[in-house]
């Protein structure tokens, strides 16, 4: 097996919580419009969307960025729902997507990590939101890398690829870390060994997705841990 240079990590869910950083977000949403609404119930119609929406833009001849995807399936869950709010609110909840909180562990297990690994995003958030998330946040990589880079959305093997050619790395040579089982399967399908951190508090339920079963996994239940596992 390779030796380990770099590590490329999935964002939403796995370093930020977007769940309770956009209900906050929906819930000063409506308190402005004054509309009342199932918030939280919202927040998670429109997270399940994403993957589906990512879906059609996959098949789609051309790539649209997370921002116009998100604007058009939060329109379609607040019709289902029968919810009116504002278009300015609209916008300023798709721009909350540059709001999220990092989870507490994120911003020293990264600069732990990162003392003997190359890191690097590997989102399918676009460059530009990235950049405004990480210094929202206060968190740091080597590199900010998306999936935007390859034209595509993850689980698109060439989105993984595109990461570790772009760090000078062959894929073995890179880690993939996430929160979520697709995510690794996808990565390590094309050589990225995968990492597995479990966010139990992502959906808001205290419980963490299920790591996938794959050779040579890593399990941590934070970043520090991860680091330990690793040998940092």
């Amino acid at each position: 097996m390779a030796e380990l240079r770099a590590l490329v990590f999935d964002v939403f869910g796995t370093l930020v919580d977007w769940r309770s950083s956009m209900v906050a977000e929906a819930l000063a949403a409506g308190r402005r419009a004054g509309v009342d609404a199932d918030w939280p119930a919202v927040v998670d119609d429109w997270r399940r969307a994403y993957h589906p929406a990512l879906d059609r833009v996959r098949a789609d001849a051309a790539w649209r960025d997370l921002d116009d995807v998100q604007r058009g399936t939060l329109t379609d869950v607040l019709a289902r729902r029968g919810v009116t709010l504002p278009a300015d609110e609209q916008e300023g909840l798709v721009q909350g997507w540059r709001r999220l909180r990092p989870w507490p562990d994120t911003p020293a297990g990264l600069e732990l990590l990162r003392t003997r690994l190359i890191t690097a995003t590997l989102s399918n958030g676009h460059v530009a939101l990235l950049v405004e998330l990480l210094r929202f946040g206060g968190w740091r990589v080597d590199a900010v890398l998306s999936a935007e880079l390859a034209g595509s959305y993850k689980p698109d093997p060439a989105v993984y690829r595109r990461g570790a050619a772009l760090l000078g790395c062959a894929p073995g040579e890179v880690g993939m870390v996430a929160a979520h089982a697709g995510d690794l399967w996808a990565a390590a399908e094309v050589g990225l060994r995968p990492l597995f951190v479990r966010r139990p508090h992502e959906w808001g339920t205290g419980v963490a997705e299920d790591p996938p079963d794959l050779p040579d996994l890593v399990v941590a239940d934070s970043l520090p841990e991860l680091s330990s596992h690793l040998g940092h």
